[in-house]
């Protein structure tokens, strides 16, 4: 039995969240600019997307990639994810990879990048997220200062910091964890 398929079902929570906000898959296609048909083979299992197709759905569904993978299981506590549970993306510089290494519906996520990825895309997280760079080089961009950061660098970024990051070179691999969106966090006074 395949681990992998078992644990990442998508597609039923892009239907759930498309059915809660009564969107047709036509509006989420014209949106997202991937075709009907994909949709709907996503929403039935029948295909899994890219990270950045999954980006796209989630942007059409006025939520994240990150909240879509954590409706897609909602049970399970122990999660194997082996080396070359890997999905390839298109876009960036080289060939790009992104695997995911927390699945399902958890307080953390935590995905590996290797090689680029869509650059120009920003980011702005509800909750605390930490970057840090396995192998390689990339650049960070957020509150209007940009990082250079090298192998074994890390940067935490605090929630609701707006953000942009590029490898810089070709053999980067980034680990990035991030606490889910859907976990209200404590502010300093309470804790």
């Amino acid at each position: 039995m395949d681990e992998h398929k078992e644990n990442l079902r998508v597609g039923s929570a892009v239907r759930r969240r498309r059915r809660q906000l009564e969107l047709t898959l036509a509006v989420v296609s014209r949106r997202s600019g991937l075709s009907v048909p994909f949709l709907s083979q996503v929403e039935n299992e029948r295909a899994r997307p890219s990270m950045r197709s999954l980006e796209r759905v989630a942007d059409a569904l006025g939520t994240t990639a990150v909240e879509l993978l954590a409706a897609a299981d909602p049970t399970g506590t122990v999660d194997l994810v082996r080396a070359h549970d890997e999905v390839s993306l298109a876009g960036g510089t080289c060939e790009t990879h992104v695997r995911d290494l927390v699945r399902g519906h958890h307080q953390l996520h935590a995905f590996e990048y290797v090689g680029d990825h869509d650059e120009g895309r920003e980011f702005q997280h509800r909750n605390d997220e930490l970057m840090y760079v396995i192998a390689g080089a990339v650049e960070v961009e957020a509150e209007g200062r940009a990082y250079r950061l090298g192998r074994g660098d890390s940067l935490y970024l605090t929630g609701g910091v707006r953000h942009r990051w590029r490898a810089t070179a070709a053999d980067a691999r980034v680990l990035v964890v991030a606490v889910g969106d859907h976990i209200e966090a404590l502010d300093a006074g309470r804790r």
